[in-house]
Order: structure tokens, then C-alpha cells, then sequence
């Protein structure tokens, strides 16, 4: 109809004239649906709701007092709820088209003052913050002009004074390093897999030689095989033949060999045998002789030494025991002239006859044929023995003279007057003799 007008579906009708408003506006705001305008008494003009884009170019001083220039981009609308649509058709609807420039303005001036409280690596490395940052400052002035930023991003940042190119040298340049030698290492990896491509191929490239020179020569050999075949089987004949002939030969030495054995070797070996037994009995013989030789000498010189021992114990013995009968018989004397003369007379008996039966048992030892079984020592005990008896028999003979000489004093003693003793003596009692 010519009075109905129906807005597109990214625009805002608006409608004023009308003395009723359902919105708390001087105006009528249609969206998505049509309505009747009237002529002459109403007016409707149109305010787009499209997606409109504002480009930012902007220089800006960091926290450093380095210039940076800025380039953004930001993407907007007008808002879909009436307030949003009332203020930007207050603000633009005579300027709709202007409206990116004003709005870049504004996003401008919010850009400065966040990047004038940052530094480089700030901006450089955060950039959602920066345009967080500027969303959130210029939140209030858009919202005044209905305006809803769906986005804003940092495009670029350039730098006039090198400051970002100087950041980036180290990493650059380690980059490019790491880019060398990753390039190093991809040009060893090649030239590595075509060196083993090649030895692969080499080595493939000699199999097949080596296997067509088998090939070959098992071809020539079987070629060589059928040309030998008749002469080889006439040679193996001969073989056979030359070997039947030298096991028949080789049987022949051996039967020789073996009557050689039967008739002459061990015939020969008993008669060396028995030489050898023979000649070994009469070793051990003669051997036999010699040691009893030998120990029958060896026992007849230990007998004389013995004897020779023994003989010269007993002249020893007898020249002490004559010393000793002689020394027993001047004491015997001394002890008589003290006791009375019955007593030196038995005394003096006895000391006579001592020396000779001292030198009879003496001989008697020196010439018996006694077998001494521990030597010196043995001797020295028989002879000690023989002068123990003698002593014993002295002693013997003392005592039964010495108990007669008693009584004889006892008798006579009524007879004889008391002795006196001389002045100056040595103890003694007088014998009573002249």
C-alpha cells in the first residue's frame, strides 16, 4: 500500500508526528514488522542496525616514551533494544554515514590512553588486554550513542625507532640458527639416506653381479661335468682298481708284520725278560750281602766299643772304690783307736781285704760277659751295687765288733783304773795302749 511501509530486517523504522507513543520517545520505533504512516501528519525516516567496521590508525607514546603508531580495527552497531536505536537516531541518523569516522574517534582517544600506561612488551605481548582495556573505557560513550562493539582487535603495531625490530633480533636470530641447523640437519639426513640409498644400490648392483657369475659358473660347470663325464667315470674305475690292489698290499704287510711278531719280537722280548729278572735277582743279591756285611761290622765294632767302655768303667771304678776303701779304712782306724783294739784289730781286717775284693769284682766285671742295656749308666749302677754290698758288710762287721768290744770292757773294766786326760787334748778318750 502506499501508506504502509515495512522496515528491512537490519533497520529501525522510525516515526514521528504522532501524539501517542507506546516507548517514552518523541518517536515511534517499528522493528521487524510494518506500519501505517500517515501521509502529510507523520514522517518515517529509516536507521540502519547493519554491522558497520571502523579502521584506527592512531600514534601513541608507551610508559617508555617510545611512539608507536597503532593500527585497530573495531566492529559495531547500532543496539537492538529501542534506548540503543533512540540515542543513535538522535546522534546519527542526519549522519549515518559519518558514523564510522566518530566512532574510530573515540575508539582513538580511549587507544591513546591505554597504551601511555603500558610499555612495549606489554602491548606486544598482550594485546586482548589492550583492546579489553579500551572495550571497557569506552563502555560508557557508547552506550550514550546506542552503539555495541561486537569486537575490536590490534592489527599492528609499527615502531619508526626500531625499538620492536631490536626485541626481536635475539629471538631472530636464534631462530635463524635454529632454522641453520634444522636445515643442517635436514641436508645430513639427506645426504646420509642417499649415501645409504647408494650403498644399497651397490650392494644390490654386486648381489646380482655375484649371483650372474654363480649362474655362470654353474652353467660352465655342468658344460665342464658333460664333457668330463666319460673320462672321470674311466678315471674313477682306475681308482677302484689301484685302490683293491694297495687294501690287498696293505693286507699282505700286515700278515708279515704279524708272523714277524709271532716268530721273532715276543721270542725276543721273553729272552730280554729274562735276562733282565736274572740280572735283577743278582742285584738284589749282592745288594742283600753287602747290608748284612755292612751291619755285621757295624754291630761287632759297637760290641768292642761297649766292651772297650765298660773295661775302662771298671778300672775307673775300681781305682775310686780302692780310694774310697782306703779313706773308709783311716777312719775306721781313727774310730778303732777310740773304741779299743778289738775293733781297730777287726777294722784293720776288713780295710785289708777290701781293696782285693774291690779288684776281683772289678776283673770279674771287666771279664764277664755281660750285656749292658743302658750303657755308662748301667755299669755305674752294677759297680755302685757291688760297693753298696761292701759297705753293707763292713758296716756289718763294725757294728758286731764294736758289741764285743763293749763286753770286753764291760769285764774289764773293774780291773783297769780310770785313764785321766791330759790338758790341752782334743776330746779323745785314751786307748789305753803304750
Amino acid at each position: 500500500m502506499l501508506f504502509w511501509q515495512v522496515p528491512a530486517p537490519n533497520e529501525a523504522l522510525l516515526i514521528s508526528g504522532s501524539k501517542r507513543q507506546a516507548q517514552a520517545t518523541q518517536f515511534r520505533i517499528v522493528t521487524g514488522h510494518g506500519s501505517f504512516v500517515m501521509p502529510v501528519k507523520q514522517k518515517a525516516r529509516k536507521l540502519s542496525l547493519a554491522l558497520r567496521e571502523a579502521e584506527i590508525a592512531e600514534d601513541c607514546v608507551t610508559q617508555q616514551g617510545i611512539r608507536l603508531t597503532v593500527r585497530a580495527v573495531t566492529v559495531f552497531k547500532v543496539g537492538d533494544d529501542f534506548v540503543s536505536i533512540a540515542n543513535a537516531a538522535r546522534r546519527f541518523l542526519a549522519e549515518q554515514e559519518r558514523m564510522e569516522e566518530l566512532v574510530g574517534r573515540i575508539f582513538a582517544g580511549h587507544l591513546r590512553s591505554i597504551v601511555g600506561g603500558l610499555t612495549v612488551e606489554q602491548i606486544i605481548r598482550e594485546r586482548d588486554r589492550v583492546a579489553q582495556e579500551v572495550k571497557a573505557g569506552s563502555h560508557n560513550e557508547m552506550e550514550k550513542l546506542g552503539i555495541v562493539v561486537d569486537a575490536l582487535q590490534i592489527q599492528e603495531i609499527e615502531d619508526a625507532t626500531g625499538y620492536i625490530t631490536n626485541l626481536a633480533a635475539p629471538h631472530a636470530a636464534a631462530v635463524a640458527s635454529q632454522a641453520r641447523i634444522a636445515q643442517a640437519k635436514a641436508d645430513q639426513e639427506a645426504a646420509q639416506r642417499e649415501q645409504e640409498a647408494l650403498a644399497l644400490k651397490a650392494e644390490y648392483e654386486r648381489d646380482t653381479a655375484i649371483k650372474r657369475a654363480g649362474f655362470v659358473a654353474e652353467t660352465e660347470q655342468a658344460n665342464a661335468h658333460a664333457a668330463q663325464a666319460g673320462p672321470l667315470a674311466q678315471a674313477k674305475a682306475t681308482q677302484q682298481v689301484i685302490e683293491e690292489q694297495t687294501a690287498l698290499a696293505q693286507r699282505h704287510v700286515e700278515l708279515a708284520a704279524q708272523r714277524l711278531e709271532a716268530e721273532v719280537r715276543r721270542p725276543a722280548d721273553a729272552e730280554a725278560y729274562r735276562q733282565r729278572a736274572i740280572a735283577e735277582a743278582e742285584r738284589d743279591m749282592a745288594k742283600f750281602q753287602a747290608e748284612g756285611e755292612a751291619y755285621r761290622r757295624t754291630t761287632l765294632a759297637t760290641a768292642e766299643a761297649q766292651a772297650v767302655r765298660v773295661q775302662a768303667d771298671g778300672d775307673a771304678y775300681a781305682e775310686r772304690t780302692l780310694a774310697e776303701a782306703q779313706a773308709a779304712a783311716n777312719a775306721a782306724r781313727a774310730e778303732s783307736l777310740r773304741g779299743g783294739a778289738q775293733e781297730l784289730i777287726a777294722a784293720s781286717r776288713v780295710v785289708e781285704n777290701l781293696p782285693a775284693l774291690v779288684d776281683a769284682a772289678s776283673q770279674g766285671i771287666a771279664g764277664s760277659n755281660l750285656t749292658i742295656l743302658n750303657g755308662s749308666e748301667g755299669v755305674s749302677q752294677v759297680t755302685a751295687g757291688i760297693v753298696g754290698q761292701g759297705l753293707a758288710i763292713l758296716d756289718v762287721l763294725r757294728r758286731s765288733t764294736q758289741a764285743q768290744g763293749g763286753a770286753a770292757g764291760r769285764v774289764v773294766a773293774p780291773q783297769q783304773a780310770p785313764v785321766p786326760q791330759a790338758d790341752g787334748a782334743d776330746g779323745q778318750e785314751g786307748t789305753g795302749l803304750s
